[in-house]
């Protein structure tokens, strides 16, 4: 257990903690419905998956670790009828990957909601003294629970007082301090919950004329056919029911989008903020192309995520874009820890270099962010060592220097290496004859959008969610 985790923190990436769905559509079981979706969220999160169904009388649950083919099969989907589900898709950063599993649900004896949760809530003291004063949970009790667990609890403590679910979060609501875009299910009613900063992305959709989808991106909604309607505003309820959606505004909300949906995290079909994300990437690289110009003979992508900013790169730049690295597509998340030697060659287990096109190239490689900056060196190596004669590290995003509390399991400041060394320093420890990045201008201005518009917290160390002293303690805003 204790080996798997650490395998998982050393991944030179920045990790999304969680998709969510929730689904209510007359005459259908909407489990399978659910399933199809998490299929199209699985990049979001690959530790673990779950669905939980309700027939109208019986709520039901099946949740476990692995990816959605494995956990989610044909017998399990049999036994989660009914019109109503939610579902879930975890990357942890709470805990082992082996447990708190979602949908959260309690005691059969006391089964009357279920909760999946995508984000993260840095400051849960108020939830905590509510549920051990008001709920007279045992401190024991209260301290094996994650956020989500916590908001589950919150929520059932009210219903079980006699208060209707919209009454039960409209009371809660407040003890949610932090990111937070939530599907809860009772036994008629589907809910999305959207925190009122709206940080992580979520979106509604029309299933025919019979229901609705609620998912953390649209592809989620293309997967079954559904029509994107709009997004969940900042600080909003929905409910969706026989009677069809309703809306509660339960917060002011004013939308600071996680930027890094769109650098990274989102699947390239999604639609945010009214923005294509495939061609916000593509943006991103022409930007890059105008800001750093390079003589060489081709561009190539870090795959996949990182293609189309590489692809944009090469448009504006007239250099030639090719597949200089193959991604072995059968590599996937396992809880299998490999032998320390393979740990080492992991760059080389994933990526393939394509020697007759990098081979005497000056080489210019795409990547959409340089995190720890391992994995960096690791490919400037391969690259060097299938014969490519200079190659340049370009980041389609600026500089990490801060770690994410909203949902994205980031390493600690001092494992962000743009936090510790500037970009020279950077380019001698990878091994590279230039690296670059695009500037923080040039990101927001590939967005088309205004800057309030997003969180930028990772580049700027402005959180617009307080995260609480403790962990102010452990970051350096002077850098």
């Amino acid at each position: 257990m204790l080996m798997a985790s650490k395998q998982r923190i050393t991944e030179d990436k920045l990790q999304e903690k969680c998709a969510v769905v929730g689904v209510y559509i007359e005459d259908h079981p909407a489990a399978r419905l659910v399933c199809t979706a998490l299929w199209a969220l699985q990049h979001r999160g690959q530790e673990a998956t779950g669905i939980s169904a309700s027939d109208g009388k019986n709520l039901k649950t099946h949740k476990g670790p692995g990816l959605v083919a494995a956990v989610h099969t044909e017998e399990s989907l049999e036994k989660l009828p009914g019109s109503l589900a939610i579902g879930h898709n975890r990357y942890s950063t709470f805990g082992s990957p082996f447990s708190h599993f979602q949908p959260v649900i309690s005691n059969k004896d006391k089964y009357v909601l279920a909760v999946a949760h995508n984000g993260n809530l840095p400051i849960v003291e108020k939830l905590k003294e509510f549920l051990k004063t008001q709920a007279k949970k045992t401190e024991k009790y209260i301290a094996d629970l994650n956020d989500s667990e916590l908001i589950h609890d919150a929520i059932e403590y009210y219903m079980l007082q006699g208060e209707t679910v919209e009454e039960a979060i409209t009371k809660a609501f407040p003890l949610f301090t932090g990111a937070f875009a939530l599907v809860i299910l009772t036994k008629d009613k589907v809910i999305g919950l959207r925190d009122m900063h709206g940080i992580r992305p979520f979106a509604i959709g029309k299933i025919d004329d019979k229901g609705y989808m609620i998912a953390s991106e649209t592809c989620a909604i293309d997967s079954v056919g559904g029509t994107f309607v709009r997004d969940i505003k900042p600080g909003e309820m929905v409910v969706i029911d026989k009677e069809g959606l309703h809306s509660y505004q339960l917060a002011e909300g004013k939308e600071t989008l996680d930027i890094f949906e769109l650098v990274y995290f989102a699947r390239p079909d999604s639609f945010m903020l009214g923005k294509n994300i495939n061609e916000v990437r593509r943006e991103m690289g022409r930007q890059l192309a105008r800001e750093q110009k390079i003589e060489a003979d081709v561009v190539v992508p870090v795959p996949n995520s990182a293609i189309p900013a590489a692809l944009g790169y090469a448009e504006e730049s007239g250099i030639k874009f090719d597949h200089g690295l193959l991604k072995n597509s059968y590599i996937h998340r396992t809880f299998i820890n490999p032998s320390h030697l393979l740990r080492q060659r992991d760059v080389q287990l994933k990526l393939i270099p394509m020697r007759e096109i990098l081979k005497g190239k000056r080489v210019v490689v795409v990547d959409d962010s340089i995190v720890r900056g391992t994995t960096s060196k690791k490919l400037v190596s391969m690259i060097r060592k299938a014969g490519a004669k200079e190659v340049h590290l370009l980041s389609a995003s600026p500089m990490v220097k801060y770690p994410d509390f909203y949902g994205i399991a980031t390493p600690t400041q001092e494992e962000l290496i743009a936090s510790h060394m500037n970009v020279k320093q950077i380019c001698e420890f990878v091994g590279a004859d230039t690296v670059q990045y695009l500037s923080y201008e040039g990101l927001i201005k590939a967005t088309g959008l205004p800057e309030t518009t997003f969180c930028t917290s990772c580049f700027t160390g402005k959180y617009p969610i307080d995260i609480g002293e403790e962990n102010k303690k452990h970051i350096d805003f002077s850098k």
